[in-house]
């Protein structure tokens, strides 16, 4: 069934805008879950099997965990329909099997939701009894979400509505993502893999005078119907590169297309033909065109490099492609597999410098993602990034991860911002740099108006990331501007209502400026987002509702350890031997909070280069051991 909008309750998908509103409302969802979505929708009482959906969204030889790819994507879509699998409105899952959405009819051309997921089970009194009583029992945590978010909403509005006006000065140009002509749709990875590198090379023309929008922000613009001038208007770019892709044995055959924005003009449009080994040649080809067609002057090291493309050996640029695919999955098993893609690359093509700067990436940030511990992975990290800035001193994605190293790890200061400074000076389009050397450098030692400036930097290249995003309502908060933290995460929730750590962070801040109301509705809304189940969850926010009410912020913050003990806590919870030291310093218990921190250093958890800007550690700052701790890491001032 093919339609341009399908309407279920309050809900309604918007296949033009690529879109889910509901009430009017832009609801935020990512795109693989937003296309599943589609695709049940377009299915209405139809069993997909998991096989189906896998070669439908992914491509079915496509280098990705199928598992955990479909398992996320369907956990963020009930996430975004507030759809409860236990009583699912919308979505049900036949076990074993796969997924079936709602039956639909058409009313005017458009599709409405008539009937359960089931319509051949009856359901028993007991049962809607049952249904009832958990309906009422949830009802003010489902308030309380709603009254936030309307909150959210006023508070945000005019920020979103505002055009992405740059601040530099630059011109401003959007690689829209380029689009699959194979007819293979486990290709996908293959044109998405050539839009990254191509944002990449334009990036490094000219960064004076171009600022090239970030993977992040680009790929939102995949399978949309907008035309170019709204997502000009959204952006806030002057030009526009439009692309496609189609590959077919050896060879490859790139289109591409330079628009201005103010008028629409095509400025340049031309098409190349090259053997797979010339795919990066291509990639140069296409960016010496456009430098040519806007006037921009590249330096003799830009221009060296272009003119100098080596081959690559096809195989291990095609392990390279898959690795950058499952790494956008941002989980545990996508940056296994990512790992595994570029330890294949690596052994096809030994002097593959790009895949070791992969590699540095994903091992840098192995502890955030679970897949190994600050111990295991920063060895790693250091010697692929150095191994790669051995091959080819000029990527900066390899200097940004040997930074994160020096910083997170060594506590080489003066190492990191070496490194960072580099990577900068070969990639000031590179977000990702800018958002490490905010949080990684420049916060750490106090710096807090040039991280701030760094980090603004980096929404400018990325507006729609949400880590970046997020991560500047911390910076404001490490800064103690608590109502510019506030009005930060605020925003970002706005943007994406289903980021678990943006409303965890939010109601980290709310404890430090004693609204414990507000923090145990904001947590409660970061475990749903996690995906706990909604009963476990309302348990939870019980618990923390009457230890505040008869212990005050004490009884709170002692629940809020007996809750850091158990198994299900959202991303950033009081979790770690650091977060731990957090909340004993929150409870008076110095001693412990001491030999936490002691603990943390132990395992070089990586939080340990906040210790010196946490406001929460404000009351340990002249205890000797605290200062010691500080000089071992290097923020002893």
């Amino acid at each position: 069934m093919n339609t341009e909008i399908i309407r279920f309750e309050d809900f309604e998908l918007d296949r033009g805008a690529f879109e889910l509103r509901q009430r009017g409302r832009v609801v935020r969802v990512e795109r693989i879950p937003l296309e599943l979505l589609f695709f049940l929708a377009e299915n209405p009482g139809r069993l997909l099997t998991r096989e189906q959906i896998l070669e439908r969204i992914w491509g079915k030889d496509v280098f990705v965990d199928a598992d955990n790819g479909i398992n996320t994507a369907v956990r963020k879509i009930r996430q975004a329909l507030k759809d409860n699998p236990e009583n699912p409105r919308f979505l049900q899952t036949v076990s074993g099997k796969g997924y079936r959405f709602a039956k639909f009819e058409v009313v005017d051309k458009k599709l409405e939701i008539v009937s359960a997921v089931d319509q051949t089970t009856s359901t028993s009194a007991q049962q809607e009894k049952e249904k009832e009583k958990g309906r009422r029992r949830l009802w003010p945590l489902w308030l309380g979400v709603a009254v936030l978010l309307t909150v959210a909403a006023i508070v945000a509005r005019p920020l979103l509505r505002r055009k992405a006006a740059p601040s530099s000065g630059k011109e401003m140009l959007v690689v829209l993502p380029f689009v699959n002509l194979s007819g293979d749709p486990q290709q996908d990875y293959f044109a998405d893999g050539m839009t990254e590198e191509m944002i990449t090379e334009l990036g490094s023309l000219d960064p004076r005078h171009l600022g090239v929008i970030a993977r992040t922000s680009s790929m939102q613009y995949k399978g949309a119907r907008k035309n170019t001038a709204q997502i000009a208007q959204e952006l806030g770019v002057d030009y526009l590169l439009e692309g496609s892709v189609r590959r077919e044995g050896e060879r490859v055959r790139v289109t591409a297309q330079l628009i201005q924005a103010r008028d629409q003009t095509h400025v340049w449009a031309g098409s190349f033909d090259r053997e797979q080994a010339d795919a990066v040649k291509l990639q140069s080809d296409v960016a010496l065109a456009i430098a040519d067609k806007i006037e921009l002057t590249q330096s003799h090291e830009v221009q060296e490099r272009l003119a100098e493309v080596p081959p690559v050996n096809p195989e291990a640029h095609l392990a390279y492609l898959q690795a950058l695919q499952v790494w956008d999955l941002r989980t545990k098993q996508g940056a296994e597999r990512s790992v595994a893609a570029l330890q294949r690359a690596i052994s096809l093509d030994p002097n593959y410098a790009l895949a070791y700067a992969g590699l540095a990436r994903v091992y840098s940030l192995a502890p955030i993602t679970d897949v190994l511990s600050a111990q295991e992975a920063m060895p790693k990290a250091r010697e692929a990034a150095s191994r790669a800035i051995a091959l080819n001193d000029s990527l900066a994605e390899a200097h940004t991860a040997l930074a994160f190293v020096k910083a997170h790890y060594d506590y080489d200061w003066a190492g990191a911002q070496g490194e960072y400074l580099r990577a900068l000076e070969l990639n000031p389009n590179d977000a990702y740099a800018h958002l490490f050397y905010s949080n990684s450098y420049l916060s750490p030692l106090g710096r807090h108006e040039e991280a701030i400036v760094e980090l603004k930097k980096a929404i400018e290249l990325d507006p729609f990331s949400p880590p970046i995003q997020s991560f500047l309502g911390r910076t404001y908060l490490w800064a103690r501007r608590y109502d510019e933290a506030l009005a930060q995460n605020l925003k970002c929730n706005q943007m994406f209502p289903n980021f678990a750590i943006s409303h965890e962070r939010l109601a980290h801040l709310y404890t430090y400026t004693g609204k414990f109301q507000e923090a145990i509705l904001e947590e409660s809304k970061a475990r749903l987002m996690a995906g706990e189940d909604s009963e476990a969850v309302s348990r939870k926010e019980n618990s923390l509702r009457r230890a505040w009410q008869s212990g005050g912020s004490r009884g709170y913050w002692q629940q809020v350890l007996q809750l850091a003990r158990l198994p299900d806590n959202p991303p950033e919870a009081y979790t770690s031997a650091y977060g731990l030291a957090i909340v004993y310093t929150r409870l008076g218990e110095k001693d412990e909070a001491i030999q936490s921190l002691e603990k943390a250093y132990k395992e070089r958890v990586l939080a340990m280069t906040e210790m010196g800007v946490e406001p929460a550690f404000d009351p340990l700052r002249s205890d000797p051991r605290f200062q010691s701790l500080l000089r071992r890491v290097g923020l002893a001032h």
